[in-house]
């Protein structure tokens, strides 16, 4: 595995787009939209691609029948020689990649409903990502207006992109403030003065917008993230972007939000938990 220099980024461009499945957030890090990092298995004439978006989702995509590549991603991956100190949530394409990963880590995948002791070092946890469809028709037939006075919702603005605190937050999506406000959009709620949730584009590329959402946890399960998604929905339709969803199938909260905003489930794919 080689570190990709930035100015080389764009050798990715190509083979990226036979990745058929939601990989917007690698796209901003090979066309240099947030920071990342992208490792390869030559610099000079790349086939194989890893690459790290700084919230810690990855893609491994390319040629898989590469070995010193593939075993030097498994010690990465494992973290046996203690380089990483996070997470990293992976996705691979082609398909045959699933069946080489199986090998590569044998022993060390375990399921994510799996409950055994020591599991965070050296072993990879094998979860699924769902990506969903947007249904425009049952999103408006299930539209309903504001009748709550409690709230409020504005324009997500440069001190509330760094007010917002939680897990999924805009911070970890854009590299600044500035460039938020400049490239991205989002919509905040707040309940009297106090700011509950944000809901954002955690990436845009051409006509197609995905969505991020936080709501602080004392507020959760009372329809507020609802309200600010809904927000942003609107403004997708309005300006004519397609709203784009995925989350681990494991998360119940994110997957039944989504069903609720007209979103449907099209695609599973196997989603790999990277050991810290």
């Amino acid at each position: 595995m080689q570190l990709l220099e930035r100015n080389s980024y764009f050798k990715l461009i190509a083979p990226l787009k036979k990745v058929t499945f939601n990989n917007l957030f690698a796209r901003s890090v090979i066309e240099h939209c947030v920071s990342g990092k992208i490792y390869v298995d030559d610099n000079k004439k790349p086939e194989t691609f890893y690459v790290i978006h700084p919230y810690g989702m990855s893609l491994l995509f390319g040629n898989w029948n590469n070995k010193d590549f593939n075993d030097s991603f498994r010690d990465y991956a494992l973290n046996l020689n203690k380089t990483r100190e996070r997470h990293e949530w992976m996705q691979a394409f082609p398909h045959d990649w699933n069946a080489v990963l199986n090998e590569l880590f044998k022993d060390c995948i375990i399921k994510s409903s799996d409950n055994i002791e020591n599991k965070e070092y050296g072993m990879i946890e094998l979860n699924t990502r769902i990506n969903f469809q947007f249904n425009k028709d049952k999103y408006l037939k299930n539209r309903k207006n504001k009748t709550s006075t409690d709230y409020t919702i504005f324009q997500t603005d440069k001190q509330v992109f760094g007010e917002m605190k939680g897990t999924v937050v805009p911070s970890h999506f854009w590299d600044s403030a500035d460039d938020f406000c400049k490239n991205g959009v989002g919509f905040s709620l707040f309940y009297g003065n106090k700011l509950i949730s944000t809901a954002y584009s955690a990436y845009i590329h051409d006509h197609k917008l995905e969505l991020g959402i936080e709501t602080v946890e004392e507020f959760r399960g009372k329809g507020f993230a609802q309200s600010a998604c809904r927000a942003l929905i609107d403004f997708c339709i309005e300006n004519d972007y397609e709203p784009i969803w995925s989350c681990r199938i494991e998360n119940t909260g994110s997957y039944n939000l989504a069903l609720k905003l007209g979103f449907e489930p099209c695609k599973e794919i196997p989603y790999y938990r990277l050991s810290k």
